[in-house]
């Protein structure tokens, strides 16, 4: 069958786009010609820096043939309509049309029409000039005088077609005065003229002879073991870096491994600050000589040199040791300042609009990693320092640089300065996890900081109502749950992380949210008496709308009245009747009590000092959170920012436990019962509940459960009503009915005992006694009695089956 050869040659393409680039032309092309019934048995895509290339094998010469059939007017229609149907099918005369007969429709014409397939080739002279005009490149502009937009400049095309037997056709088209032909062209310097090439394989060979790998897992795989060969020669061992890999790969059309050496003086510099200098600026790998760095580094350069390389390894040396002098001036320039000399410079910078300023974080970092301290077994004081210190590199002049090490260099910093290695640790270790395959933080102090970390941007964002949507997650909080779920999980941590979570937000509230000094009740909106307009913030854009509003207050204030044009209620109300007068007045006190009692939670943290003891900073944090717990709009801020947040967490759970093997139907099942915060208990219980239901009596009690709630569900909307009442033994008429209320006492006491006990197979197995008499039950008992009460005594007991399960998981939530 024949094969396609489609080749875009270029300027050099960037490396980052290059995988892209080629996955896209091979979707595009292949769903093109699927589209159009062209159907094939294998495809690949390759990427150079100077061409994308495309094979597709196995096409069909031809598209197939379709019939379709039209369907026309009735028999005996107007002229009218029967010659424009003709005219729509194509059809000479309405004889040519067939008669169908329909027992409702009665009899109408219908057009077969045969539409004979076009040739692959001309179907591909149609499909391949528009994909290449359309290509969806990150960043492209038009080249030239032409209007093709490209990634770089475009010198060629290669297409053809045809049957490994024959001679290949040229696809018949050309884009911007570029002509597709079967001509290509080898490496730049090595072997730049032209070549003839007619399908895939000869393509490959003829390219390799002219000094270009055309496959970039080829190039990725000669250019390591290459380097890890010229390594182990000169006794050092190549330190991979799958990421500069790939992007090395992509610069390089015929690789040539060299070595290179730096003055053994910059050794003194941190091994990853050498590291990310020759990786960042010269694309350069580095080298190990037993436990630390050698002063080598191996390059890849797309020549064979005449001088064996030794022009290019003399440039390169240049280059990396002017950038090594500039890091060694960095990094001694760092440790000439300590650390929490930087704390002003960051409190300038603001880590978000609505959020406050890297300070007041580092402030709410630190109250809060001295809150988890206890919980995790961690030193307060030394998770407090390290919370204090651990934003403080951000300011170095080595993170300006180079910002992807991050939180390693507070570390050396901070030993430097002679902090407690705990310390040090937990500063480099906050931001981990970062990502389902980095290393989970051990040590307590740095799985305090960590979750402190983490737990600030999660609660501050959900309380700015800033939240993932869809594919977007600018602020990465997907992966702060996660961090937080696998600290959790990973170290078996038993934390009810809604105490947690409300700790957190009232400490938001007190350093972040707030930022004006006359504090929140400031900031209501006022009338101005000289104009009597209304002043003050609009609280329809207000970064304390989505607090305000947690019970939906300021949406029908807003709805009903215009809250955002509210004035102050002791002016006359020169707009309105008095009605709307005293609903806005009455609404606008509201406003003020709210931002009061925002206040009063800022006011909780006055005596709080963050070198105070820790039994007095927990009691603020208590204080502060007791004042919106004893108010309604408090309680509904706390219920609106813990379940939207524990919501999400399960979200973050299912996947984390999917990857693992486990269902998410179950994840559901054990979230819905309430106050379920403790990770560790829930994916237990899930284990159990995954366990349990593998069983034969797992089986059929979960199908007893989800038949007693459908029928339960059914006369509830019947009668308007539920039937959680308890039944009464004296309405039991059968010796069934008896069985199963006493089967449920028992295995509810159970379940319940085991459940306490946290021994959740013992709870499964109190469950699976209730297995033989729900089967009898429903085998035995006709639930809608013709007698009303017996009825609802029955309807009742089978809400004590539902109940019973209740007490390890909501079995509704459960597929199957």
């Amino acid at each position: 069958m024949p094969d396609l050869l489609f080749e875009l040659f270029s300027e050099e393409i960037p490396a980052r786009m290059q995988p892209r680039a080629a996955e896209d032309l091979k979707s595009l092309v292949t769903n093109a010609l699927v589209e159009r019934g062209l159907t094939y048995e294998g495809a690949k895509a390759i990427a150079t820096p100077r061409r994308l290339a495309l094979t597709i094998h196995g096409l069909p010469a031809r598209q197939p043939d379709v019939i379709e059939e039209k369907k026309g007017p009735r028999l005996g229609a107007p002229e009218a309509a029967i010659q424009g149907f003709l005219k729509s099918a194509g059809l000479a005369d309405i004889g040519h049309a067939k008669v169908v007969s329909d027992a409702k429709k009665g009899e109408f014409y219908v057009a077969v029409i045969e539409k004979p397939g076009r040739a692959t080739l001309d179907v591909l002279a149609e499909v391949l000039p528009a994909i290449v005009r359309a290509f969806p490149w990150p960043k492209s502009m038009r080249w030239g005088g032409g209007s093709l937009r490209w990634v770089r400049p475009l010198h060629s095309i290669v297409a053809t077609f045809g049957p490994e037997t024959e001679e290949p056709e040229i696809v018949p088209f050309e884009v911007d005065g570029i002509r597709a032909g079967n001509v290509t062209y080898g490496h730049r310097f090595l072997a730049p003229g032209p070549i003839t090439v007619r399908r895939w394989d000869d393509y490959l060979t003829k390219l390799e002879a002219a000094k270009v790998v055309a496959d970039p897992e080829r190039r990725r795989a000669m250019i390591l073991h290459d380097a890890r060969n010229l390594a182990f020669a000169q006794g050092f061992e190549l330190v991979e870096d799958a990421g500069l890999l790939e992007e090395v790969s992509g610069l390089v059309e015929w690789p040539v491994a060299l070595m290179g050496t730096f003055d053994a003086a910059f050794l003194t510099i941190p091994p990853e600050v050498i590291r990310a200098t020759i990786r960042a600026n010269q694309k350069c790998f580095v080298l190990r000589k037993g436990e630390g760095l050698a002063n080598r580094f191996i390059l890849v350069s797309n020549l064979i040199a005449s001088d064996g390389g030794a022009a290019i390894i003399a440039g390169n040396e240049r280059v990396i040791r002017a950038r090594l002098s500039d890091a060694k001036f960095f990094y001694e320039t760092d440790l000439a300042k300590k650390l929490e000399e930087r704390l002003p410079k960051l409190s300038e910078i603001v880590f978000h609009a609505k959020l406050g300023t890297q300070g007041e974080r580092i402030e709410r970092i630190e109250r809060l990693a001295a809150e988890i301290a206890p919980l995790v077994g961690a030193d307060v004081e030394k998770a407090k320092r390290a919370a204090r210190l651990c934003k403080l590199d951000l300011v170095t002049e080595v993170v300006g640089e180079f910002p992807e090490v991050q939180g390693l260099m507070g570390k050396y910093y901070a030993l430097a300065q002679g902090e407690d290695a705990s310390v040090a640790a937990a500063i480099e270790e906050h931001y981990k996890p970062v990502g389902p395959s980095d290393r989970v933080p051990t040590d307590p102090a740095s799985i305090a900081v960590a979750l402190a970390d983490k737990l600030d941007t999660l609660v501050g964002f959900w309380a700015i109502d800033e939240k993932p949507t869809g594919s977007k997650d600018p602020y990465a909080l997907r992966r702060a749950a996660l961090g937080v779920i696998r600290l959790v999980l990973e170290n078996g941590l038993r934390l009810a992380l809604v105490d947690v979570l409300k700790g957190t937000f009232v400490s938001l509230i007190d350093l972040g949210l707030q930022q004006c000094r006359g504090g929140f009740e400031s900031l209501a909106p006022f009338q101005d008496p000289e104009t009597s307009e209304s002043a003050g913030p609009s609280w329809s854009d207000s970064k304390y709308r989505s607090i305000l509003n947690s019970d939906g207050f300021l949406d029908r204030s807003d709805a009903d009245i215009g809250m955002h044009q509210i004035g102050d209620p002791d002016l006359s109300p020169e707009d309105g009747d008095d009605e709307t007068y005293r609903r806005r007045a009455a609404a606008y006190e509201e406003l003020i009590r709210r931002l009061r009692l925002l206040d009063e939670v800022r006011f909780s943290f006055a005596f709080d000092d963050i070198e105070s003891p820790p039994e007095e900073r927990k009691s603020s944090v208590k204080r502060a959170v007791d004042v919106l717990e004893r108010d309604e709009f408090g309680r509904a801020v706390l219920r609106n920012i813990t379940s939207n947040l524990l919501s999400f967490f399960a979200d973050r759970l299912k996947v984390q436990l999917r990857d693992q093997g486990a269902r998410h139907d179950l994840v559901d099942a054990v979230f819905a019962l309430e106050g379920q915060d403790d990770l560790v208990l829930i994916v237990r219980r899930i284990n159990a509940l995954a366990a349990f239901l593998d069983t034969d009596d797992g089986r059929n009690l979960l199908a007893g459960t989800k038949r007693a709630a459908n029928i339960l569900r059914i006369e509830e909307k019947k009668d308007g009503r539920t039937f959680d009442g308890t039944p009464d033994p004296a309405l039991f008429a059968q010796d069934e009915e008896r069985a199963l209320a006493a089967s449920i006492e028992t295995a509810k006491a159970d379940a319940a005992a085991a459940v306490a006990a946290e021994d959740f197979a013992a709870a499964m197995g109190a469950l699976a006694r209730l297995r033989g008499p729900v089967d009898t039950f429903f085998d035995k008992v006709t639930v809608n009695a013709d007698d009303p009460a017996v009825r609802e005594n029955r309807l009742k007991l089978l809400n004590e089956i539902r109940a019973a399960t209740r007490t390890v998981a909501d079995f509704s939530r459960i597929e199957g």
